[in-house]
């Protein structure tokens, strides 16, 4: 197929889309271990949250404490038996790390605080339309699912969805085009009945007035 029978006139891959690195080859079952060993171990923490009813604060904790009682009371008995100690690596965060880290975060916040000014500022109606859907679906879904269910159902999409359109794009940016060129038509035809009526509205508001 050529560049113009694919969604949006797309000429990359959709590996190619999605970075073309790791997380694509993830995305894309390329890496079927890795990517069956994710939804397997996210499902496992799932049904654990579900059915004994913890929370990832509770859990956490539950783990954390687990973690250091186990690594103190290792530490302890190798010094009293004359054994090595938990084989644990320098555990330290560079300055550069910490810099990278802060750069990224400081240009996410400005992105976000650039588009939220030009939103208050009524500068971008369509970057409104598209925040205030987004926010509505967010609403929605959110009142009828928590956030842990929600996680691992975005999780299961971004790594199944992917791999499925990949598989069969032929078939779906076919089917694709042809209804968005029918709903381009039907969206003509609408436009033009409704540009019609108003056009007749206003004739007859002239001559009433």
């Amino acid at each position: 197929m050529g560049s113009s029978d694919r969604l949006f006139s797309r000429q990359r891959t959709v590996h190619q889309i999605l970075g073309g690195g790791l997380v694509a080859d993830v995305m894309l079952w390329r890496q079927k271990n890795l990517t069956a060993g994710i939804l397997v171990v996210t499902l496992a923490a799932w049904v654990v949250f579900e059915v004994s009813g913890y929370t990832l604060v509770s859990l956490s904790s539950s783990v954390f404490l687990l973690l250091f009682t186990v690594l103190f009371l290792w530490a302890k008995s190798a010094a009293i038996l004359n054994r090595p100690a938990p084989p644990l690596p320098h555990l330290h965060l560079s300055e550069e790390v910490i810099n990278e880290a802060a750069t990224l975060i400081r240009n996410h916040i400005n992105v976000f605080l650039s588009v939220f000014e030009d939103i208050a500022l009524g500068r971008d109606s369509k970057m409104f339309i598209k925040v205030a859907l987004s926010l509505l679906l967010m609403s929605v879904i959110g009142s009828v699912t928590d956030f842990l269910t929600l996680g691992y159902a975005s999780l299961f999409i971004v790594l199944t969805v992917p791999a499925l359109y990949e598989r069969y794009e032929d078939h779906i940016d076919t089917y694709s085009l042809k209804s968005y060129r029918k709903l381009q038509q039907l969206y003509t035809r609408i436009d033009a009945v409704c540009i019609n009526k108003v056009q007749k509205w206003i004739l007859e508001a002239k001559k009433l007035s």
